[in-house]
C-alpha cells in the first residue's frame, strides 16, 4: 500500500518547494510513496533521494488524455491507497479509481478542478474557511498547516556575494513576481544607506526589478541570487528577512525565517497577517508601505533586544505549532481516516 503524490508544476516556487519538504518529511515517517510528476530534474534528484518511485508525466494543459491514464496505470502498479493532488493542474489530471483523492491547496484555487476529491486540505485555516462559504462540505475540509524546521547550511561568506561582512543584511526570499512586492524593498533600500538586500528568487520579474534597482540607485547594494537551493544558509547568514508579499495565502517565508533563527517583517496580506503576533514575534507594515518596511528594518537592526525576543518568540511558535512531527502526525490522522496507506 502507497500514498502516491501528483504534481503538474515545472516551475520553482514555494509550493513546489514544500512539495519536496513534506515527502521528505513522510518519508522520515516511514510512509510509502511514490509521485507522478512533470519534468524538473533537481526535483526528480530529490525524490531519488528517498527512494521513491517516480513517473515523469506531461501534464498538458488541454487535451491531455495520456496523463490521467498513465497516473491511473501507476497507481495501480504501486497499490496507491491515496493520491495526494498538489495545485489545480494536476488536480484535473487525477482520476478516480480504486483510492481517495486529497487534494492539497495552498491558494483560493477554483475548486471545480477538485469535483468528485474525497478531502481538501489548506495549510492556513482562511483557506478552509473560504473552501466551505464556496460550497465545499465542512466535514471534507481539513487545516493542516506548513511545518518548518532547522535545514542544514552553514552560514555563508558574505564576500562571496560581494558583500561586506560589517554591512546589514536584508534577505528576500521568492519569486520574481509583483505580487512578491520585491519593489517594495529596492524602495526601502533607499532609506537604509549602509544595508544590503539579497534577493532569492527566478521569474519573470527580474529584467523590471534589476532595472527598478538601477533607477532607484540601489543597484551596487543588491544581489539577485536567482532560484537557490541553499535556504537555510541564507536565511543564517542574513539579520533580517523582508517579506511584504502584496498576496500571500500563507507565507512560508515566515515559518521558515522563524525555524532559522531570523527575525522577520511582512506585509499585512493574508498569510503573514494571520501567522505573525505583531511586535511580539515579528512586524507587520501594511501593503506597499515601503517607508514602514525601512523604518521597522531599521528598528530591528538598532535593537538588539527585541530581534533577540522576536527570534525567541517565532522558535517557540515553530515548535508548538508548525514542527514536522506535529504536521506528519496530523497527515497520518487523515490519511487513517480515509482508510490509511
Amino acid at each position: 500500500m502507497s500514498l502516491a503524490h501528483t504534481l503538474g508544476s515545472a516551475v520553482n516556487g514555494g509550493a513546489e518547494a514544500y512539495f519536496v519538504s513534506l515527502t521528505g518529511a513522510f518519508w522520515r515517517a516511514g510512509i510509502t510513496q511514490v509521485a507522478a510528476i512533470r519534468a524538473h530534474t533537481d526535483r526528480e534528484n530529490e525524490l531519488k533521494g528517498f527512494g521513491m518511485p517516480t513517473r515523469v508525466l506531461p501534464f498538458g494543459k488541454h487535451l491531455d488524455f495520456t496523463t490521467p491514464a498513465a497516473i491511473a496505470a501507476f497507481a495501480r502498479e504501486h497499490d496507491a491507497r491515496i493520491i495526494l493532488a498538489w495545485m489545480n493542474r494536476a488536480a484535473k489530471a487525477t482520476p478516480a479509481g480504486p483510492w481517495k483523492r486529497i487534494g492539497r491547496l495552498g491558494g483560493y484555487y477554483k475548486l471545480k478542478n477538485y469535483r468528485g476529491f474525497d478531502a481538501l486540505v489548506g495549510n492556513t485555516q482562511d483557506i478552509v474557511d473560504w473552501m466551505v462559504r464556496e460550497g465545499w462540505p465542512k466535514e471534507r475540509a481539513h487545516y493542516i498547516p506548513n511545518f518548518a524546521g532547522r535545514g542544514h547550511g552553514e552560514k555563508l561568506d558574505r564576500a562571496t556575494l560581494d558583500t561586506p561582512a560589517d554591512a546589514p543584511l536584508l534577505l528576500g526570499m521568492g519569486r520574481l513576481h509583483q505580487s512578491k512586492a520585491h519593489d517594495v524593498s529596492l524602495k526601502a533600500l533607499q532609506r537604509l544607506p549602509d544595508a544590503y538586500l539579497w534577493i532569492a528568487g527566478d521569474g519573470p520579474d527580474e529584467a523590471s526589478l534589476k532595472s527598478a534597482a538601477i533607477d532607484l540607485g540601489v543597484a551596487d547594494r543588491v544581489r539577485f541570487l536567482g532560484w537557490r537551493n541553499d535556504a537555510p544558509a541564507l536565511y543564517r547568514t542574513a539579520d533580517v528577512c523582508v517579506f511584504p508579499s502584496r498576496f500571500e495565502p500563507l507565507g512560508n517565508v515566515v515559518i521558515q525565517s522563524w525555524a532559522h533563527g531570523l527575525p522577520v517583517i511582512a506585509a499585512r496580506a493574508a498569510g503573514p497577517g494571520a501567522l505573525i503576533r505583531d511586535g511580539e514575534d515579528g512586524f507587520l507594515i501594511e501593503i506597499d508601505d515601503s517607508e514602514a518596511l525601512a523604518a521597522k528594518t531599521q528598528l530591528l537592526l538598532a535593537d538588539k533586544a527585541l530581534s533577540a525576543k522576536f527570534v525567541a518568540n517565532g522558535a517557540r511558535r515553530v515548535e508548538t505549532e508548525f514542527s514536522e512531527a506535529a504536521v506528519v502526525a496530523q497527515w497520518r490522522t487523515l490519511f487513517d481516516a480515509m482508510g490509511g496507506v
